[in-house]
């Protein structure tokens, strides 16, 4: 017998060989007819999987993230069976579950399979369903796994099998598909019910541009047929929500071919949307005591030698800049935190003078493949609300909370109060993809999670989610259409002072090494302005908003009064333009209503001689006559009541 330690922290005994799907029939029939895989000791397993020794078991359902990937990677694996029934001579790449479904990187030949061809190839995904495929795992020695993908001349899996360890391979088998993979994965191909092809795309074989142009399919799959119908709706009002469409049509960034692939170039609405949000966090770090410095866009390749960020990202930076000068080179900044310690170096520092917070819109630079630019999503060139706090262990714990507290108001000004926060913290199994003592570590940690308990902030642990030099608290955020993003995080640091040689005069007159908190509550200010996009439609608190009015004179006769009105508004500090155009008033009104522009102030002879302007609200309509004085005082006390919210 084996003791099944339950998350409850109860336990129960089992023979030797027991599945998760055994203990989950045991509990209760309809709990079997639920979970999809289990989780074994924090490992993520198939249900059919026998159990062989003490183990801590949670069985894993559709509303588990591991529990989905599961299905979703059983998916990717009956797409792939499909396509190979209907294009034998395809041959296979990797197939991953992603957030929200998967994809599998497929070599069609000179033939890539085409977007009329998704509809032959779910129908045939739904027959494979109704067969009722048992899925079968089998570990596989080396030897075998080489001559049975060599066989079948699929050159992709050898080459993966030729970076495997002998005795860690194992396949899974449906029907007459056999893959190689890890798992875990479904029982059986009934458990999917609904399936869609989404879309393909060009993607080189292990991201390496050198190598052959893959197609990867990209699928999504559900239990309920509701499920994927719902799904569906949401992808429209994301593709309406695309921040690349919307940004366009605002005229808020651009990309250019001469500048270069992922560089966005901000345009002067997009400028002063961006140039808001710094001054908005800018006053809020006034607030909490930091200091703006300013850095470099390089720097020596020894200063990120001495950081780690060269050996851990050097193949994904650009090039080194080699100089005349025998022997020196530069890097584009990957990051701003080497740079921040040499500033910390500059002078002797003191106990009294810790903690020092240190603040910078830092630009750095990763090359990121062309396959996986996005947007304002993944660029190449980003800039970061960088800030780094030095301080001593003493003060770590009371430092880390105020960082919570600054990301709680950003959350609340920009209406982001749906989120989760999540602990990430070292792969216990894989400790060489980090540096520093397991000491520093455990400290680290630490740290987090009891700030985290102190602050009554619930947070999910992940394993193997931490930064290389320490653990990190990220947020994740859920926008108006319920899709998750990461923003904010805060990073505890134990390592790079060590490594920068970084010191303080303790109270004991010893010298101490600091304590480094990285933070940065939007991110980057490309992908965070991208979130924001999306998440309000383009439709932008007011104080935010490049534009706030916008003046509509019925015809040329009143654009005088219309520029008067606009001059007035101006020197209230809010920001209007005339939209003085020789169009018809009701194509004006549809013109700035695209523009998402909060209020239309439409002008008239009525409004002319009376000083009044005629009020349009975006969304709600005619909002009716006013002076247009008490216009700009309405404006200017929503805008500080919005201001005064975020504030307190």
């Amino acid at each position: 017998m084996i003791k099944i330690t339950f998350p409850d922290g109860s336990v129960r005994e089992f023979p030797k060989g027991t599945t998760s799907m055994q203990i989950a029939e045991s509990i209760s029939s309809r709990l079997a007819q639920d979970v999809l895989a289990s989780s074994v000791n924090g490992q993520t397993w198939d249900l059919t999987r026998p159990i062989e020794e003490d183990s801590t078991v949670s069985l894993l359902k559709w509303d588990d993230t591991e529990g989905k990937h599961a299905f979703w990677h059983s998916s990717a694996h009956l797409m792939a069976e499909a396509v190979q029934e209907l294009y034998p001579h395809a041959k296979f790449g990797i197939g991953p579950a992603i957030e929200n479904g998967f994809y599998y990187d497929i070599d069609f030949g000179d033939t890539p399979v085409k977007d009329a061809e998704f509809a032959a190839i779910e129908k045939k995904m739904k027959d494979l369903i109704a067969q009722k495929e048992e899925i079968v795992r089998k570990s596989i020695s080396k030897d075998d796994a080489l001559k049975l993908f060599g066989d079948r001349n699929e050159g992709y899996k050898v080459e993966l099998i030729n970076d495997l360890a002998d005795g860690t391979i194992t396949t899974y088998t449906q029907g007459s598909f056999t893959d190689l993979c890890r798992g875990p994965h479904l029982p059986n191909t009934s458990y999917i019910r609904a399936v869609k092809i989404l879309s393909a795309a060009g993607a080189y074989w292990r991201g390496d541009e050198k190598r052959k142009q893959l197609t990867r399919l990209y699928g999504i799959t559900f239990p309920k047929q509701k499920m994927l119908d719902e799904y569906l709706v949401l992808l429209e009002e994301a593709k309406k929500r695309d921040h690349r469409k919307i940004g366009k049509e605002l005229e808020l960034f651009a990309f250019s071919e001469n500048v270069g692939k992922g560089l966005p170039l901000w345009l002067p609405r997009g400028t002063q949307l961006r140039l808001r949000l710094e001054d908005f966090l800018k006053q809020i770090q006034k607030k909490f005591d930091y200091q703006q410095v300013m850095t470099p866009h390089i720097g020596s390749k020894q200063l990120y030698v001495t950081s780690g960020h060269y050996a851990k990202y050097g193949k994904d930076s650009f090039q080194p800049i080699h100089t005349p000068e025998e022997g020196e080179e530069f890097l584009l900044k990957p990051m701003n935190c080497p740079h921040h310690c040499e500033i910390y170096k500059i002078v002797p520092r003191s106990y009294k003078d810790l903690p020092l917070r240190l603040a910078e819109f830092g630009t750095v630079y990763r090359y990121e493949q062309s396959g996986e630019l996005h947007g304002l999503t993944r660029v190449r060139g980003f800039t970061q609300d960088d800030a780094h706090i030095f301080c001593t262990p003493d003060q770590l714990k009371a430092e880390f909370l105020k960082v919570v507290d600054i990301i709680f108001i950003i959350f609340k000004a920009l209406d982001f109060e749906n989120f989760e926060a999540q602990i990430s913290l070292r792969d216990p199994n894989n400790r060489e993809k980090y540096i520093g003592t397991d000491e520093n570590w455990e400290k680290a940690e630490r740290a987090i999670i009891e700030a985290c308990d102190e602050k009554g902030l619930p947070a999910k642990v992940e394993l193997g989610e931490a930064a290389f030099y320490g653990p990190k608290l990220d947020f994740m955020v859920k926008d108006a259409i319920g899709r998750r993003w990461q923003l904010g995080t805060i990073q505890v640091d134990y390592n790079l002072p060590e490594r920068f040689g970084l010191e303080y005069n303790g109270a004991d007159n010893q010298k101490h090494c600091p304590v480094m908190i990285h933070r940065a509550p939007f991110g980057s200010m490309e992908r965070f302005i991208a979130v924001l996009i999306e998440h309000t439609a383009g439709k932008f608190p007011l104080w935010l908003t490049p534009d706030q009015v916008v003046i509509l004179p019925i015809s040329e006769k009143f654009n005088d009064y219309a520029h008067k009105v606009s001059a007035f508004l101006k020197n209230k500090d809010i920001r209007s333009q005339v939209d003085d155009r020789n169009e018809k008033i009701g194509r004006k009104i549809r013109d700035n209503e695209l523009k998402r522009i909060p209020y239309l102030l439409v002008v008239g002879e009525k409004e002319a001689e009376s000083e009044e302007v005629s009020v349009r609200k975006q969304g709600e309509g005619d909002k009716g006559s006013m002076k247009f004085t008490t216009f700009a005082d309405q404006i200017t006390e929503e805008v500080e009541k919005m201001m005064n919210a975020w504030n307190h």
